[in-house]
């Protein structure tokens, strides 16, 4: 359910990035949906996935500035790089949390595991 959820938001972000680089949406505040949707979007993110996603961000603003040379429609492309940027942040943000809980988590019960020693079930 959560892959689904997080795949609905990805298609979303992607979906509202495209269109609200073409037509201004005056009555939301894209930026804020673009980040949310991608917060949701990073729940389903597989963690092989977190160095591609990575580079994508850091190339995105790159891209977006050379595609902004192309007469009449430049500014609207690079628009939407900064927006799939926007996206693409909120869900490596998801990724990253969920990650650093992971390892705090594995260090606290490596932690518990190495100190008790076995278990006095065990015994």
């Amino acid at each position: 359910m959560l892959m689904k959820i997080g795949g609905l938001a990805r298609a979303l972000a992607i979906i509202l990035a495209i269109v609200a680089g073409f037509v201004a949406l005056n009555m939301m505040n894209v930026p804020l949906v673009l980040v949310v949707l991608g917060l949701i979007a990073g729940l389903a993110m597989p963690e092989d996935r977190l160095v591609l996603t990575t580079v994508t961000l850091i190339a995105l603003p790159v891209i977006g500035a050379a595609l902004g040379n192309i007469p009449t429609v430049g500014a609207q492309l690079g628009v939407v790089c900064g927006n799939l940027a926007l996206a693409i942040a909120g869900g490596l943000a998801t990724t990253i949390a969920i990650r650093l809980y992971h390892m705090t988590m594995d260090g606290v019960t490596g932690m518990m595991g190495a100190a008790g020693g076995t278990p006095a079930a065990a015994r």
